[in-house]
């Protein structure tokens, strides 16, 4: 939280020091600034106290705390939480992490009740379940992000279903495709990464709560309670797996590396497409820098910026497998470096699908240039070879016969289609007159008419299938 006031770097004592009873003497100042993570973790601040409310009337309903004690407890939890929304509360790094902050607040403000509502749970079992409702709720806003880009895309795919471009392998021209069905080529990768998300939040929403250290606890808790009242779907089953999993963290960053190589790939296109050199397509300025020395330059810096994030995100799914990889049950402190690269990772994909929702809709086609460059590559060429199947020629021989007939085009500096009938007969007596309908790009795109196929309805077929399965999410 931007606001928040920074943290208090206080001298410690013996008297002071957290959990200190067995100690002699007080923690090194440099130790106790490099143990404690309240300067990252206080993000779950809300998501602790929403946490130890439920825990709090769960100790409630089974006679630990009560009805007085309860209420003390959530009223000092509810103030501390507008504390921490207007930035008035106090960190400090003495007290290690956000659990004992607000612990340690709660006491201040209600007294010697405060100290009863860690009763049957561990600051183990707790940062599991904060860090489950923290994801949990990011995976919701990346979810409506990434719909809200679906919804842009399919949009303008519809809207160029009949503008053909070159299709490229090798980054060379291939065949002729429409602009509608590259883009829905996008939305396909998009679709499974959506797929993957939900996936990965049904496997978040299992509460850890209760599991306490590792073993559980004696007192007669009821984990599905606090279960139900977090909104998670059931409590998790084994104490020892509760307390040290992270493979929910692990599969969230897959997810987001995933998303990010997917829209990785989707900026390089942009990138090149708004070159000179292709000029495909308009960026609106709103999404492009100028140069400090180059006055003409226009420069598609948020699809850079999206390429150059992927890296940091799959960076940060290599750390949490290293991280994890040696662990031995159950909950070891190496597991404080989990929150870092999973805070960032969210946040870059949420930004980046939130740059590439805006950006996307306005993307502006420039038909005749990518026409022209369709036209190009004799992109036509297994057309021609199709063509010739159809009229008995084995496929093997067909495309001898094109290759032949785009070694003389390329002598000639001619396209296919700007070849006389005789100059292509002279490769085979099978080419009649009807050969210029199938050489041209409308009748080449028009002919993979098939689901999956890039003729435009096709395309408009595809779009209204997408928008179908949006909606029903």
């Amino acid at each position: 939280m931007s606001n928040d006031k920074a943290p208090t770097d206080s001298t410690s004592n013996p008297a002071a020091k957290l959990w200190g009873g067995r100690f002699s003497e007080a923690t090194d100042a440099f130790v106790e600034r490099f143990t404690a993570s309240v300067t990252f973790d206080r993000r779950m601040a809300l998501e602790d106290i929403q946490g130890s409310l439920a825990h709090a009337q769960m100790l409630s309903e089974i006679g630990v705390l009560s009805s007085d004690e309860y209420h003390k407890i959530a009223d000092g939890l509810k103030d501390i939480a507008e504390e921490i929304k207007e930035g008035e509360f106090p960190w400090s790094v003495q007290l290690e992490d956000v659990h004992m902050n607000i612990e340690a607040r709660l006491t201040q403000r209600i007294g010697a009740t405060g100290k009863k509502l860690h009763t049957g749970r561990s600051r183990n079992d707790q940062v599991a379940t904060d860090i489950r409702l923290w994801l949990r709720n990011r995976i919701d806003l990346i979810a409506a992000e990434l719909t809200r880009l679906q919804k842009g895309l399919v949009a303008l795919a519809e809207h160029e279903a009949d503008t053909i471009m070159p299709g490229f392998t090798h980054l060379q021209s291939a065949q002729p495709v429409t602009f509608g069905h590259h883009l829905l080529a996008w939305n396909a990768m998009l679709t499974r990464d959506y797929e993957r998300l939900m996936d990965c939040r049904k496997r978040v929403n299992r509460s850890p709560l209760g599991a306490a250290a590792l073993a559980g606890t004696s007192y007669p808790i009821n984990r599905a309670r606090t279960a139900e009242l977090l909104g998670f779907d059931a409590p998790t089953e084994n104490s020892l797996d509760s307390v040290s999993d992270r493979d929910f963290a692990i599969e969230f960053c897959a997810f987001a590396a995933l998303l990010l190589t997917h829209l990785s790939r989707a900026s390089e296109e942009l990138v090149l497409w708004t070159s000179s050199q292709f000029d495909f397509i308009d960026l609106p300025d709103r999404f492009c820098t100028g140069s400090s020395i180059m006055p003409q330059k226009k420069n598609p810096d948020v699809p850079e910026l999206v390429r150059g994030k992927t890296g940091r995100v799959n960076g940060h799914l290599i750390a949490l497998l290293t991280l994890m990889k040696s662990q031995p049950l159950a909950y070891n402190k190496d597991n404080q470096e989990d929150k870092e690269p999973l805070f960032d990772a969210a946040d870059t994909a949420l930004d980046c699908l939130r740059a590439f929702a805006d950006m996307v809709p306005a993307l502006k086609a420039k038909k005749e240039n990518m026409l022209e460059a369709a036209a190009k590559g004799f992109s036509t060429a297994t057309d021609l070879a199709d063509y010739l199947v159809r009229k008995g020629v084995a496929f093997r021989d067909a495309h001898e016969i094109v290759g032949q007939s785009v070694s003389f085009a390329i002598e000639q500096d001619k396209d296919l289609a700007e070849l006389s009938l005789g100059q292509l007969q002279q490769f085979s007596a099978e080419i009649t007159e009807d050969v210029f309908e199938v050489l041209t790009l409308e009748g080449s795109v028009a002919a993979r008419d098939h689901i999956g196929g890039t003729a435009p309805n096709q395309v408009r077929a595809a779009c209204a299938s997408a928008r179908e399965a949006i909606a029903q999410r």
